[in-house]
């Protein structure tokens, strides 16, 4: 529900948004502020992005928690959809969400309602909110049985010949 009133909600505002600073600055200008933001957008986004891109490759390197450097470079992609969508209130959003302070502020209030249980990376399982990382078998494999027993039990695969998964 609360996506469908902003589907609603935001075409609304830009249209108001059009209509007040339209009458005011006249149509040409208007259009004008619309194209050079879209432009403009585009290279910061793509500022942004390359920046966001080396900070996560650097965090791969150090084999760091990735999840900071993905959630910025998200934000950064939003950015660009929402400065090239034509309109004055999705271009100060988008713009806002390129300033890294603002970023930072809401990675913060996303990580404060995502809970993390833990992360795998190389081999490893970390636990973020209990403790430093504990060592796992390199050949484990996770995966479900059923036990079979009596008569659903299957015969020797040479008595049935092959599986049809293999080519003989």
């Amino acid at each position: 529900m609360p996506l469908l009133l902003l589907f609603i909600a935001i075409p609304m505002i830009e249209i108001a948004l059009f209509i007040q600073i339209g009458g005011v600055i006249g149509l040409g200008w208007t259009l004008a502020i619309v194209l050079a933001t879209a432009i403009i957008g585009s290279w910061l986004v793509r500022q942004q992005g390359s920046l966001a891109l080396r900070q996560l490759q650097q965090s791969f390197q150090a084999l760091n928690d990735p999840t900071e450097p993905l959630a910025h470079g998200a934000m950064i992609l939003f950015s660009g959809a929402l400065l090239l969508t034509p309109g004055f209130f999705t271009d100060a959003v988008g713009f806002a969400l390129l300033i890294p302070p603002v970023r930072h502020w809401v990675f913060r209030k996303l990580r404060e309602r995502v809970r993390v249980q833990s992360f795998t990376m190389g081999g490893q399982t970390e636990d973020p909110f209990n403790g430093p990382p504990r060592k796992t078998d390199g050949d484990v494999i996770d995966g479900e049985f059923t036990e079979v027993t009596g008569s659903k039990r299957p015969t020797h695969s040479s008595t049935r010949g092959p599986s049809g998964w293999t080519k003989q």
